[in-house]
C-alpha cells in the first residue's frame, strides 16, 4: 500500500502553491474507494469542501456521452460507422460527401471539423450574470443567433465558410460542436433524453448517486442537498466567486455534467474493470472496448480514443480526460485493466489539475511521488528545418487567436496574441511551450502539420490552428 500521509502532503502543497479555492480527489481501486482527500471551500462563506461536494466536470463529460453512443452501438441501436446525416440531413463540411463523417469521426475528434466559435456564442449569449469582458462584448457582438440549438450548429458547420482540415480521420483535432451533435444522436437512437439515458444506463448502473447532467445548476443543486460547490475565478490577481454556472443548452454531452470526485473515480474505476462494477457487469464490455479498448493505438505521446485519451508509461496504460469552463478545473484517469479509478475536481477556473492526478497516479503505481507524466520532453537538439514552420497559425474558437512562430540562430520563440514564450524541441515536429522561471509549468504542447515541405497548420495542445499568409 502507498503512503496515504505523503500523498496528502504533496496534494496540500500543489493546491498551496496553485492558490486553489477548493479542491475535491478520490482513488477507488480494487476494493472501493482507497483514498479521499479534501482541500479548501466551495463558497464565499468559507464551507470547507468535503467528500460528497458536487462539482461541474466541463469536459469530462465527454466520454460519458461516447459511452453511451457505444452502449447503443452494442445494442443494435446505431452504428459508430453511421454517417452524421443520416440523424442530421443537413450535415456537411465542406469538400466532402456528405456521407463521409461518421459518428465515430466524431467521437475521436477526426471529423475535419476545425476550431470554431458556437460554444462561445452559445455561453455568452445563454449564461446569464456574467462579468463585463472584451470577449462577453464580441461574442454577443458576433453571434448570427442565440446559438441555443443543435440545427444552428449543424447549419454553421455546413456555411462558416472554413476550410475543412483534412478529409474524415486523417487529422485530429477538439470539437465541442462534435459532442453537441453527438447528444442528439443518443436522443435519437435510445427514443429518449440523453440525460435520461446516461442516468439509466451509467449512472445507476455504476452507483453514481450524486451525478447528473444539468444544463444549468438547479437540479444539480437539488440531487446535492445544497453541497454544489459556486465557481470562482483568479481576475487581476484576485479571487472573484459567483454561482453564475455556464449555459450552453445544445452543448448538453460536451461540459455539463455535475458530479463527485468520489463518483467519478467510481465510473473511471467501471471502465478499467472494462465495464464491471462490483462483481456485476454494469456496462457491456464490447462498450469499454469500443470507448478506449485494443483497436485504438497505444503510444507514450498519447491517442485521442472516443472521449478519453490513451498512453502508456511504466508498463501502466493511462486513460484520462480533464476539463474546464468558468469555475471548474478538473482531470479524470484510470489504469486500464488494474482496477483502479482518480478524479480530481476543483472549483476554480483556469488551472491545471495534471500535478495532483500524477501524485495520485505515482503514489498507486509506486514511482516517485514528484515523476512527471508529460509526454512532450525536450530532446536536446536542434529542429533542421526552421523554414517548413516559421510564420502565422490562426483558430477561430471564441475571439481569433494567433500565433506566430520566429526563428534566430536556431532558437525558436512562440507568440500568442502578443505574448512570447521559448520553444523546445522534442523530436518529430514537436516542441514544448513554457515558462521554465514557473518549475510547475508543464507547458502546451505544439506540433506541426507538414505537407508538400510545409507546415500548414499547427496543433495547438488538442486544437489544430491553419496557416495564414
Amino acid at each position: 500500500m502507498y503512503n496515504k500521509e505523503q500523498l496528502t502532503a504533496r496534494l496540500d502543497m500543489w493546491a498551496k502553491k496553485k492558490n486553489l479555492a477548493g479542491v475535491s480527489a478520490c482513488i477507488m481501486g480494487p476494493d472501493g474507494p482507497e483514498y479521499e482527500w479534501a482541500y479548501g471551500v466551495r463558497d464565499a462563506r468559507g464551507t470547507k469542501v468535503d467528500a460528497d461536494t458536487m462539482f461541474g466536470i466541463a469536459s469530462m463529460s465527454k466520454s460519458i456521452t461516447a459511452l453511451c453512443i457505444c452502449i447503443l452501438e452494442c445494442e443494435g441501436k446505431l452504428r459508430l460507422d453511421d454517417p452524421v446525416c443520416d440523424y442530421f440531413p443537413a450535415f456537411s463540411i465542406a469538400g466532402q460527401p456528405r456521407e463521409a463523417v461518421t459518428l465515430r469521426h466524431l467521437m475521436m475528434h477526426t471529423a475535419g471539423i476545425p476550431p470554431m466559435e458556437p460554444l462561445e456564442w452559445s455561453i455568452a449569449v445563454n449564461s446569464p450574470g456574467r462579468s463585463d469582458s472584451e470577449w462577453l462584448r464580441e461574442m454577443i457582438r458576433t453571434a448570427p443567433n442565440k446559438m441555443d440549438t443543435i440545427d444552428q450548429i449543424v447549419d454553421y458547420i455546413a456555411h462558416c465558410g472554413y476550410k475543412t482540415l483534412g478529409a474524415p480521420g486523417e487529422v485530429m483535432s477538439y470539437s465541442n460542436e462534435g459532442y453537441a451533435i453527438l447528444s442528439y444522436v443518443v436522443d435519437k437512437a435510445a427514443g429518449m433524453p440523453l440525460e435520461a439515458f446516461m442516468h439509466e444506463r451509467v449512472f445507476a448502473p455504476v452507483g453514481m448517486t450524486r451525478s447528473i447532467l444539468d444544463n444549468g445548476f438547479e437540479d444539480a443543486l437539488a440531487l446535492s442537498g445544497g453541497n454544489l460547490t459556486s465557481l470562482f475565478e483568479i481576475v487581476d490577481g484576485q479571487r472573484t466567486c459567483d454561482d453564475d454556472w455556464s449555459i450552453l443548452p445544445p452543448f448538453r454531452g460536451c461540459a455539463m455534467v455535475k458530479s463527485t470526485a468520489r463518483d467519478m473515480a467510481a465510473y473511471y474505476r467501471m471502465i478499467s474493470n472494462f465495464g464491471v462494477h462490483e462483481g456485476v457487469q454494469a456496462i457491456p464490455r464490447r462498450a469499454i472496448e469500443l470507448l478506449c479498448g485494443a483497436y485504438h493505438p497505444l503510444t507514450e505521446l498519447n491517442v485521442m480514443c472516443c472521449g478519453i485519451n490513451k498512453r502508456e508509461k511504466a508498463g501502466h496504460i493511462f486513460c484520462e480526460h480533464s476539463g474546464g469552463l468558468h469555475g471548474v478545473s478538473t482531470k479524470g484517469g484510470l489504469l486500464l485493466g488494474e482496477g483502479y479509478g482518480f478524479a480530481v475536481l476543483c472549483n476554480q477556473g483556469d488551472e491545471d489539475m495534471d500535478e495532483l492526478m500524477w501524485c495520485m497516479y505515482n503514489a498507486v503505481c509506486g514511482l516517485p511521488i514528484d515523476e512527471s507524466h508529460r509526454w512532450f520532453n525536450p530532446v536536446g537538439r536542434t529542429f533542421s528545418s526552421p523554414e517548413m514552420i516559421v510564420g502565422k497559425y490562426v483558430d477561430h474558437e471564441g475571439m481569433p487567436s494567433t500565433i506566430e512562430i520566429i526563428e534566430e540562430n536556431g532558437a525558436y520563440t512562440r507568440i500568442r496574441d502578443g505574448a512570447k514564450s521559448a520553444l523546445a524541441y522534442c523530436g518529430g515536429t514537436r516542441f514544448l511551450s513554457y515558462d521554465p522561471a514557473k518549475d510547475y509549468d508543464q507547458g502546451v504542447r505544439h506540433e506541426f502539420l507538414i505537407r508538400e515541405g510545409r507546415a500548414w497548420g499547427l496543433r495547438n495542445g488538442t486544437r489544430v490552428f491553419e496557416r495564414v499568409e
